[in-house]
């Protein structure tokens, strides 16, 4: 069958005869269509490009953090108290997950195993699919978050970052406190230091696609700053050593609590600071207020018969005293301002270094009758009570010290024996680096300073010297401190024990017992103070609960510290007997 042609001639729109005009409009319109999109181009890409170019940054360039790694904080001998170590944290693409692949399964269920996650935690976190972000657990054990990276599991993946590690524990967490998830100091020294431990994070620019990988870097890489080390004036070994004698008081005593400082009494550093009950800085599960709590420097008290030795050096040096005046303490009480004052015994005649001895509070209130309040006031803040302790330490607390124009009569007799004003452990101690260093009381300091400190004078070398005599007389024979003693060094201290204070009055069978003295006496070389609260083993005075702590830490410190024995035979140790005023 033959094809039959088609006649384009004779169809009527070939036919028809159309305008000029309306071909080349057509051609125009394609034409200035290019033209416009040409200009667009050029404007986009060349004039004016800035806009679009941050569109894009925003959508796939990425600036990640290089986290800086956290100096170290170490003991006086270079120990280390705290360090980081790396600790990659593991992240999720819930929607990239292939769940539904049995083999992935298996897989995440590995993951949850080697996070130590119960399985429905795991589950609940991947199970919104329409996340984009989601952490999984942080900074975990590098060993693991290699064996996790080994599985290979598209959605899973793993930041670098840092966690902190404490050798000594518990028992130096109080000094060195902690960081948390995001490496920020939160105590101790780790808050007090945090700007010069923590450095500066670097940057790097990148590429990333939608899956969140990186594809390329763009322009420079910012390295981090380390961290700097912080050197302390901790002795780790009398740390550790401190602690543990305490522990066992508050054990042994059933205590609520309590806390020792050691003090260098030529440099003024801090030895050891250590408070029971404590925590493991690195593992803060169910950490409660009452481990926290530096008690050392945030609780006050009433310091009681450790002012005694204060207020008889500031009447030795006004002059109104002499260590042999006779002061007359009898009948064992006193009535001032419609208040009954007691001692627990009717000493009698006693000479001022009787009244250290003895611990007479009536023998005190009588010396303080010599002064005016004004120079009272002035020796008690010289010494640092109703001042905040200046120290790089966070959370050290003022006490309490009222101005002496208020004082009443009764008010300054019994701040002559540590009642109506209030000061910390730490302030105690301080204070007595007044009788250590020849009249002078010296700064202290947390980090490490080998120099002798330059300090201020409030006694003079004599004064000093006589009432370092009366604390020895105290902690001996015939004192009330006899358990401070210790083999082959010369001690002395005062004892003190006070009814706890319940709103506005006193607990009747509630005490906090405390022991705070220096050794060797001639030459001191540290001070040590303790303090037991709310000891109710059937024994409470200070020179019971807390001077055989004061001991056992006096003695081995001076050992470590290599101090030489200043007596050749093993001093007399008194076991029972031992009273005194409060």
């Amino acid at each position: 069958m033959a094809r039959q042609s088609v006649q384009y001639t004779t169809s009527p729109l070939l036919a028809s005869k159309t305008p000029v005009w309306r071909s080349k409009f057509i051609v125009a319109g394609i034409a200035l269509g290019f033209i416009v999109l040409a200009a667009r181009a050029a404007y986009v890409q060349v004039i004016d490009n800035a806009f679009f170019q941050r569109q894009g940054e925003v959508r796939f360039t990425r600036t990640l953090e290089l986290p800086a790694n956290r100096g170290r904080i170490l003991d006086r001998n270079g120990l280390l108290l705290a360090q980081s170590v790396v600790a990659p944290s593991i992240w999720a693409i819930p929607e990239d997950i292939e769940r539904d692949d049995p083999e992935v399964k298996a897989k995440l269920r590995q993951v949850a195993k080697l996070l130590g996650m119960p399985q429905k935690d795991f589950d609940k976190k991947l199970e919104d699919e329409d996340k984009t972000f989601v952490w999984v657990k942080r900074q975990v054990d590098e060993p693991i978050a290699k064996e996790i990276a080994a599985l290979n599991i598209k959605g899973i993946y793993q930041r670098k970052e840092y966690k902190r590690q404490y050798p000594e524990g518990e028992s130096a967490a109080h000094v060195v406190g902690f960081t948390n998830v995001e490496d920020n100091g939160q105590e101790g020294i780790e808050l007090a230091f945090n700007k010069e431990l923590a450095g500066k994070p670097g940057s790097r620019r990148v590429i990333k696609d939608r899956l969140g990988r990186v594809v390329e870097g763009v322009g420079e890489q910012v390295p981090p700053m380390e961290g700097k080390d912080i050197q302390l004036s901790i002795d780790s070994k009398v740390q550790f050593f401190a602690y543990q004698k305490l522990r066992d008081a508050v054990t042994f005593h059933k205590a609520k609590a309590g806390s020792v400082v050691v003090l260098d009494s030529i440099t003024g550093e801090v030895l050891a600071l250590a408070n029971y009950p404590s925590y493991v800085p690195d593992k803060r599960q169910n950490l409660t207020g009452e481990q926290l709590r530096n008690r050392a420097l945030t609780d006050v008290f009433e310091p009681g018969s450790t002012m005694k030795p204060i207020t008889v050096a500031t009447a030795l040096e006004a002059g109104r005293i002499k260590p042999q005046t006779i002061i007359e303490t009898s009948p064992g009480r006193y009535s001032l301002g419609g208040f009954t004052i007691s001692d627990t015994h009717n000493y009698g005649s006693l000479t001022v270094e009787g009244v250290i001895q003895k611990s007479s509070n009536i023998g005190a209130l009588k010396i303080s009758q010599k002064m005016t309040p004004h120079e009272m006031w002035d020796s008690y803040t010289a010494l640092g009570y109703g001042q905040k302790p200046q120290i790089q330490f966070p959370g050290a607390v003022t006490g309490r010290l009222r101005p002496w124009k208020s004082w009443k009569p009764v008010e300054q007799a019994t701040m002559a024996y540590g009642y109506g004003l209030s000061a910390s452990l730490f302030q105690m101690a301080h204070s007595y680096t007044a009788f250590a260093h020849d009249g002078d009381v010296i700064p202290a300091t947390i980090l490490k300073s080998p120099d002798s400190a330059v300090g201020v004078k409030v006694f003079s070398p004599q004064t000093a010297a006589s009432v370092r005599k009366m604390l020895q007389m105290a902690a001996g024979p015939g004192g009330t401190g006899p358990l401070a003693q210790t083999i082959g060094y010369s001690v002395g201290g005062k004892s003190g024990t006070a009814h706890k204070q319940v709103g506005k009055g006193y607990a009747s069978k509630q005490y906090r017992s405390w022991f705070t003295g220096l050794a060797p006496i001639e030459k001191p070389r540290i001070i040590v103070a303790v303090m037991i609260d709310e000891p109710s083993n059937g024994q409470y005075f200070g020179g019971i609960v807390a001077a055989p702590v004061f001991s056992e830490v006096v003695q081995q410190t001076l050992r470590m510290m290599n101090v030489a024995p200043d007596l050749a035979v093993k001093p007399l140790v008194i076991t029972k007997g031992v009273e005194e005023s409060f």
